[in-house]
């Protein structure tokens, strides 16, 4: 901490983040766990990513869609997994001042990116199952291309709204986190300052990317399942639903944990158990996306096995 003569106070130039646990065997057990969570889904998702790229069968917009949800997933586990995983081996993990900002920062970014991703690949599925005749037209390449840009710039204005929020902040000690990373919710904690407008701002900002997000999914699957009860035939029904439940799976993990972690009231659960769900969130459903598109998805299965048959060939 550093002195400021005028005010007459310290302020905060690193936080100390105090992790999971305290409890030694626990924490080599954790540092195995997640960082085989994490090679899996740094090798699952750019798997995905290559596969996408490389096998013509997946030249679609909702693979095009899932290459980037692949991307962000990679993105969000790397902003909080390697510092998580040091923290297992240290009894004191410190990280500056801006470094923390730095990774409240692309957690914000990434984290609202899969959101605009997940309700984009529903009104995809809505699309290709209520109107497959103009589906070229409704999802051409300018059109992917425009919901992409406003995926990430929907995740760079959710971040500015934390980032600048927490530089407004001020920190004069304790510096102790309790957390595995420079989450939102815990900083304002140990904030000195009245915190009651730069806490509103990103939580109205993030509760209406996640509000805009869900009504997107919800409608466009009530419009799915509408469609469906329609057709005639037994198969066409199952076909069609077929191309939904992975991405039903995706979306249910990852707004359920999100939920959980940032819409319950707090007295409803403990710390601890927030920590958990956002471990869920932000290390273990990046490792299942992959997993989940990949068993349930039969395209996937299919350019997986013609690629892996000329490999091996």
């Amino acid at each position: 901490m550093d002195f400021l003569g005028p005010w007459n106070y310290t302020v905060v130039t690193d936080f100390i983040l105090l992790g999971l646990t305290d409890d030694p065997v626990l924490r080599v057990i954790l540092f195995v766990i997640i960082l085989c969570i994490y090679l899996v889904t740094i090798s699952g998702n750019l798997s995905t990513i290559v596969l996408i790229r490389t096998s013509s069968q997946l030249h679609h917009p909702m693979y095009f869609f899932l290459s980037h949800l692949a991307f962000a997933d990679i993105c969000l586990s790397t902003s909080v997994t390697p510092n998580m995983l040091v923290n297992f081996l240290v009894q004191r993990n410190p990280i500056s001042y801006h470094g923390c900002g730095m990774q409240l920062g692309s957690t914000a970014v990434f984290g609202a990116v899969e959101c605009f991703l997940l309700a984009t690949m529903a009104y995809d599925r809505f699309v290709a199952i209520r109107n497959p005749l103009l589906y070229s037209t409704k999802m051409s390449t300018r059109v992917c291309v425009q919901f992409l840009i406003v995926a990430y710039v929907g995740g760079f204005l959710n971040s500015c709204s934390f980032t600048i929020s927490f530089y407004v902040l001020l920190f004069c000690g304790p510096n102790h986190v309790n957390h595995f990373f420079c989450d939102f919710a815990p900083l304002v904690e140990v904030s000195c300052s009245d915190s009651s407008i730069p806490a509103a701002v990103p939580s109205f900002v993030a509760g209406s990317i996640t509000v805009a997000t869900v009504l997107v999914i919800l409608v466009s699957y009530i419009y799915i399942l509408i469609t469906i009860l329609k057709m005639n035939s037994n198969e066409g029904r199952h076909k069609a639903f077929s191309t939904c439940t992975a991405h039903l799976t995706a979306v249910t993990l990852y707004f359920g944990t999100v939920a959980f972690v940032y819409a319950m009231p707090k007295s409803t659960f403990s710390t601890d158990q927030n920590k958990v769900a956002s471990v869920f969130y932000s290390v273990v459903i990046p490792m299942l996306n992959p997993i989940i598109y990949s068993l349930r998805n039969g395209d996937i299965k299919g350019a997986l096995k013609r690629e892996l048959g000329r490999i091996f060939s």
